[in-house]
């Protein structure tokens, strides 16, 4: 089957998004067609940007969100934004084979081949692959590149988990199955907004994020922090310890509940660095491990 390549005009308004995403979600409109989605494998659609550019005060607002320094290259996780209108909008395809709303974003594999810099100009792809079994459910990989000047500089596969009764065992081991968050002995205090302010840059509006109420809605107890945001902090925790191509891999473990604090560590391993942020022991209950994390040098 040839694969469909759709290319998008501008940057997608992630806020409609997000309004149509809930569309399925609410009873007998979810059913109605043009909201009910396929079952099946995900499409052979690839949505595309190209001619991005980045803008110096939004990657200023970036930083100073996540704790990166500013300079003349990006952090490996900020193209992500590049992409995440396209990934929103591939999940609102009724031809996708999950309802968006509710979906679990578990692993985040990020592989930059070289450094990008302010200057560069990015053209951008997203697709979806390899529905398979898990558990508590089923996983789906969405894949995102970004290309300059016709050559990859950077890609994405962020895996989700869609709940639901009829998973199975996953073939194959987790990536980091093994790996314990190193202990460590810097602390961050994330206040209750820090979920509102991660969206106003990143366009990420999930209402999981936003308010207790709103997350209230899908069963948490209060909003919870963004998993790619504790994937960035974490980075910039690293900020000059990192080489200049690498692949950084997270397995995002128990949400973090806000406000709270939360502990990073990180150790040198062979061939790899490690870490991972954990949350405050609770009651008769050990720390919960929040994220791990590991980053190999690209060769």
């Amino acid at each position: 089957m040839s694969v469909t390549t759709r290319e998008l005009d501008g940057e997608p308004s992630t806020l409609r998004l997000y309004l149509k995403a809930a569309l399925p979600a609410l009873p007998v409109v979810g059913t109605l067609p043009g909201c009910r989605h396929a079952r099946g494998d995900v499409p052979e659609l690839l949505l595309t940007r190209t001619g991005v550019r980045t803008d110096p005060s939004h990657l200023a607002a970036y930083a100073d969100v996540c704790g990166f320094s500013l300079g003349a290259l990006l952090p490996a996780t900020y193209p992500h934004l590049a992409a995440f209108g396209l990934q929103l909008t591939l999940m609102c395809d009724t031809a996708f084979p999950f309802a968006p709303m509710g979906m679990v974003h578990l692993r985040n594999s990020i592989t930059q081949y070289r450094p990008l810099t302010v200057e560069d100009v990015l053209d951008v792809g997203v697709t979806a692959a390899d529905v398979r079994p898990h558990p508590k459910g089923r996983l789906v990989d969405l894949v995102s590149t970004i290309d300059v000047g016709g050559s990859r500089v950077w890609e994405e596969t962020m895996t989700l988990l869609a709940r639901s009764g009829d998973g199975g065992e996953e073939h194959g081991t987790a990536p980091l199955a093994d790996l314990q968050a190193p202990k460590g002995p810097v602390r961050w205090r994330l206040p209750a907004d820090l979920g509102r302010r991660y969206a106003a840059v990143s366009g990420d509006r999930n209402p999981i994020h936003m308010y207790a109420l709103t997350a209230k809605a899908f069963g948490f107890p209060r909003q919870i922090a963004h998993g790619m945001w504790a994937k960035a902090r974490c980075l910039a925790a690293l900020e000059g310890r990192l080489p200049r191509s690498y692949r950084v891999d997270v397995e995002f473990k128990k949400p973090v509940l806000l406000p709270t604090s939360v502990t990073f560590g990180s150790r040198r391993a062979p061939g790899a660095t490690e870490f991972g942020v954990v949350g405050p022991p609770r009651e008769d209950r050990p720390a919960p491990t929040h994220l791990v994390g590991r980053v190999t040098p690209f060769e």
